[in-house]
């Protein structure tokens, strides 16, 4: 990763110096910013590679910087979050950050997910896949649509991701760790609560009709299944 660079976004300036350690080790050069409105003047300045950000701020939160940011960018934005409440890890998704971490957190962890997304983001990019097409419903990843009942349906990027990933393959069982090493790239340090906020998400979205043929059931003790109803 070097030759990469990270703005590190927390009014902590412990949390910013430990982990501007870790991901100095790692070959990435770090700016930091104390605040949520130096945070987007450091943003344009630095142009960084991926930004890390606290909600909890001073000037302005990371969910305002977050909204500001992605009106002209779509640089990847992990979020880094004390509050345990999903609301708040769902704000930030559906703002459209690509991850979360939660306070207390471990800073390895935090690297690893940094670099997770940064491989994902430089992988050759494939062909654009066809579209699933089940009774009342379709995903079309080319042109990042889903319909259900003849209704266009507003995904996030790894919502969107998830649901093709089930949908793919109607009847499997997918453990929480599987789809994180699918989706978001990584899966030894990876928070299953990630997948369980997204999947709440998809269900909430896609809850338009009662009668819907199909559904993503929880399996329970593995995770979790798209199912087409008989």
């Amino acid at each position: 990763m070097t030759g990469k660079t990270v703005l590190l976004v927390d009014d902590e300036q412990a949390i910013r110096e430990l982990l501007a350690l870790y991901l100095n080790k790692e070959g990435f050069t770090v700016h930091e910013a104390a605040d949520g409105a130096e945070a987007l003047i450091k943003n344009q300045e630095y142009k960084p590679d991926i930004i890390i950000l606290d909600i909890m701020m001073p000037v302005l939160d990371g969910l305002e910087v977050c909204r500001q940011i992605r009106k002209f960018s779509n640089i990847p934005i992990i979020m880094l979050t004390s509050r345990a409440e999903d609301e708040d890890r769902i704000m930030g998704l559906e703002l459209g950050a690509d991850d979360y971490v939660t306070k207390p957190f471990n800073s390895r962890e935090v690297v690893a997910r940094v670099k997770a997304v940064l491989r994902r983001l430089a992988a050759p990019q494939q062909q654009p896949a066809p579209a699933l097409n089940y009774p009342h419903l379709t995903i079309d990843m080319a042109k990042h649509t889903v319909t259900a009942f003849d209704q266009e349906i507003s995904f996030a990027n790894k919502e969107i991701e998830l649901l093709w990933e089930l949908a793919a393959q109607p009847g499997r069982a997918f453990s929480r760790d599987q789809l994180l090493e699918s989706v978001w790239g990584y899966s030894y340090c990876g928070d299953t609560r990630t997948v369980d906020t997204h999947i709440k998400r998809i269900r909430k979205k896609l809850a338009i009709n009662a009668a819907s043929p199909w559904d993503i059931k929880t399996v329970w003790g593995i995770g979790y299944k798209f199912e087409v109803k008989k």
